[in-house]
């Protein structure tokens, strides 16, 4: 079953910055706390990260995924889905940006579909702990 989420954010930033530091991926350990590692395996011509592996902390344990951004509608949005992973079969998600004077506005979307089910209280869990991503976007695109 897929469970699917989204998390909007004004960020006092302007769009030009969230994208940067959205697809500054090498540098996700040092503001999201469960993303252990990211490794860009493929850049496009413009240097920007397509092809990522990420080791990330997951329900007590660490998993593996790879991710292929697609930047077909840049710099407005990034979207992204599963090319491998260890625990999941589907991961599908964005970042659009909405610039709005000196903020931006930052919706993210996911949509996961794990191999095992997992209880509901477990996923709700999980999930408060994917979005947090967000809010620590904007923590460090405002810094």
């Amino acid at each position: 079953m897929v469970d699917s989420a989204f998390e909007t954010e004004v960020i006092a930033a302007s769009a030009d910055k969230c994208f940067g530091v959205a697809i500054d991926v090498e540098r996700y350990p040092e503001w999201a706390p469960d993303i252990k590692e990211a490794v860009v395996r493929e850049r496009d011509s413009q240097n920007r990260p397509v092809l990522v592996e990420y080791r990330a902390s997951a329900l007590g344990r660490s998993t593996h995924y790879t991710l292929k951004y697609d930047y077909a509608n840049a710099p407005q949005q990034i979207t992204w889905h599963l090319s491998q992973g260890d625990i999941m079969r589907s991961i599908d998600g964005s970042y659009e940006f909405e610039q709005s004077d000196a903020n931006t506005k930052v919706t993210y979307s996911l949509s996961v579909e794990l191999i095992v089910p997992l209880p509901g209280f477990i996923k709700r869990r999980a999930e408060g702990r994917i979005l947090h991503t967000l809010k620590e976007l904007k923590v460090r695109c405002e810094s």
